[in-house]
Parts: structure tokens; sequence; C-alpha cells
């Protein structure tokens, strides 16, 4: 395999001569060794670090470490995890999936789970923002589970400048290293599960590539990928933090609220998860080559969308928000009154957990109702396009 080139130095994940010098520094980190006492809280931290220095390589440790983690979490949220990937099964591989965003840490983890579990050949390399890499030791682990850095809060130069890069970066993973990529289809989470591709993120990708705009995304073998939650667990914080927004146009989100949303996430309850894939964009690009640049990215973003769209697998409760948003029993046919019920009585003990001065209770449960009826009221759309 190519050496990785030393101008990525700052940005890539890391690879498996980097293993045991990361272990070094994760394990001279105190607050690194606290986390892993309480999350391993019956295994002697000698049996760990010697497992842990056992690993002959980044996929071992991610096996042996985050996937034991990823089972955890599963088992103790009860989440049911289901994947569909008949859409990609013997075609262009490696891909570049791109997918609706729900859960900071769980997304792509889920993802590469899910792809050993099913046996494809490799695990993804994850798109993460340098927001989100709150402490070191969080930096350093998730370079270790093949994570490489998206660049944020630059100035316009230097915005460019790292979009390049990280665009060579991606290019040089899929073509010569022969990974498969996630990436979140738009900067952040949408808050309210209108899922929309951002045409910017295809104009970064088709950056480092050769040829026309669509040429290069071609090389990427773009992926369409659908996340679908039963129940989100983040749903009040980001309720919360719409009013937050509504009252105060200069709020902004603090490292301690990006640290409550990646715990509340990954521990919250789940329900049913799913993931689908649709078929490798390559298949329709050359109906928009001809298109002008500009006009090319934002119709691959609407058709990547209604693909994405599509893939939604629906629970009781997108259906009720629907209804129950519009006024309506239209939906009735897809939930009994037990759902009902129980929906009802999540979305109040939801609400309940939200603690605000001036807290707007029928807001905050129309925002909850939106992201649950968002993705219902997408793929009925995308049925009719």
């Amino acid at each position: 395999m190519k050496p990785t080139p030393s101008e990525f130095d700052a940005i890539r994940s890391y690879e498996d001569a980097d293993l045991k010098g990361v272990l070094d520094e994760l394990f001279a980190d105190e607050q690194f060794v606290g986390v892993l006492r309480a999350v391993y809280k019956n295994v002697p931290l000698e049996q760990l670090k010697a497992e842990l220095y056992a690993c002959n390589g980044i996929l071992d440790f991610q096996k042996k470490f985050i996937y034991t983690l990823v089972r955890h979490v599963l088992a103790l949220t009860r989440t049911h995890l289901t994947f569909d990937g008949e859409a990609i099964k013997g075609g262009a591989w490696p891909c570049t999936f791109i997918s609706n965003h729900r859960d900071i840490v769980l997304d792509s983890a889920f993802l590469s789970f899910l792809l050993v579990e099913n046996g494809f050949p490799d695990t993804v390399q994850i798109a993460i923002g340098d927001n989100l890499l709150i402490f070191p030791w969080i930096k350093r682990v998730v370079r270790l589970n093949k994570a490489f850095i998206v660049q944020r809060g630059l100035g316009l130069r230097e915005t460019l400048l790292a979009s390049q890069q990280l665009s060579r970066y991606m290019h040089f993973v899929i073509s010569e290293k022969g990974e498969p990529i996630w990436i979140a289809q738009r900067e952040g989470r949408a808050k309210d599960s209108d899922d929309r591709t951002q045409a910017s993120v295809l104009k970064m990708i088709a950056m480092g590539g050769a040829g026309t705009p669509i040429e290069s995304l071609r090389e990427m073998n773009i992926v369409p990928l659908t996340i679908s939650y039963e129940f989100d667990p983040c749903d009040f914080l980001k309720a919360r933090e719409f009013q937050l927004k509504r009252d105060n146009a200069d709020y902004h989100k603090t490292k301690r609220d990006d640290m409550l949303n990646m715990q509340t996430g990954i521990y919250g309850y789940k329900g049913r998860v799913h993931y689908h894939t649709a078929p490798c964009i390559n298949a329709w690009l050359d109906d928009v080559a001809d298109l002008p640049k500009a006009q090319a990215f934002d119709e691959v973003a609407r058709r990547m969308d209604e693909d994405l769209f599509r893939g939604y697998r629906l629970y009781p409760g997108n259906y009720i928000a629907a209804d129950l948003l519009a006024g309506t029993r239209d939906h009735a046919a897809n939930y009994a009154a037990a759902d009902e019920e129980r929906f009802e009585k999540y979305l109040a003990g939801q609400l309940a957990k939200i603690q605000l001065p001036q807290k707007d209770e029928p807001f905050l449960r129309e925002c909850m109702l939106k992201m649950y009826a968002n993705p219902l009221l997408n793929y009925e759309r995308a049925q009719h396009a």
C-alpha cells in the first residue's frame, strides 16, 4: 500500500505504525485512564493495557476495543440495529458513504460495525469536525478509530486551502489506500431531521480529483446512506437548542454542550436503528454531466436526497408525529392505540428533561414532533417525485 504523503499528517487517521506510540500517549493521559476505568469497571487496568498493546494494527484495535464498546452500547441501550447493504454488494468498492446525520459518535461507529458484521472487507475512514475533539485523548482515540479531521472556524482563504487538502486526502484514501469513507451530508446535524445534502460538501469532494467535477465525483463511488432512528435520545437537547436560538440570536453551544450531546447520544434509548444503502450514484452521474457546474452540484444533491428519503425505515412515531402536527388521522392505519400511548409517554418524558428558565413547552413539543414527522414527509414526497 502506498505510504500516506506527509502533507496529510495533521489531518489523517492513524495507521498501523502509529498504534504503539499513540497508546503510549493515551496511557500517559490521566483523563483517558480515568475514562477507561469508568467504562471497564470490572477489568484491571493492566489487563486492558496488555490487550490493547497486543493489537497488531488499527483494524485489530477496532475489532477488539471499539466493537466491544459498540456491542456494549447496543446491549445497554436495548438498540436493535439492522442493515440493508444489498444495493452495494458486488458493486464499486471502496465507496464514499454520504449519509444523513443523527448521532455525533455512533453514525460512523455503527456503520463500521455493520460492514464488518456483514462481510465487507474493511471499515470506514470517518470525517469528523475538529470542534468535537474537545480533549487531546478524544482526538487520539477517534484517529485510532480511522477518523480524519475536518478543520472548522477558519478564515475564508484558510477554509479554501483546508478544503482542498481534505479533498485530496479523501481521493487518496479511495484510490490509493483502497478504504471506504463516511462523511455526513452537511456540516452538523439537521436538528429537525429535514435531511438535505449541502452542495458545498459535494464541491469540496470534487476539488481533489482529476478531470471535470463530475469525473472527480465518479472517482469517489458515492453511495447515499440513510440512517433511521426510532427514537433519537438527543431530541430534547435539540429542541432546547431551538428555543435558546429563538430567544437569543447570539446563542452558541459550548464544549460542555457538545460533550453532553455525545454522552446522551451514546447512552440514551434508541429503540430500532436501521441503515439502508442506495445504489452508487455513478449509475446516473452522466445525466448531469452537461449542466453548468453550480447547477450540476445542486442536481446531484437533489437526486441523492431523493435516494436517501426513499431509504428511510419508518416507525409508528413518525406517522403519529405527522398526524399530531397536522391535526389529522391520515396515517392512522400505520399505528395502533398502544403506539400512540407509548409515543405520547415518550414525548412527555423527554420534554420533562428540558431545563430552561422560560420553558415554552408548546414550542418545544412542536420542535420534537417535526423531528419525527420530517422523515415521513420527505419519504412521501420522494415517492411522488
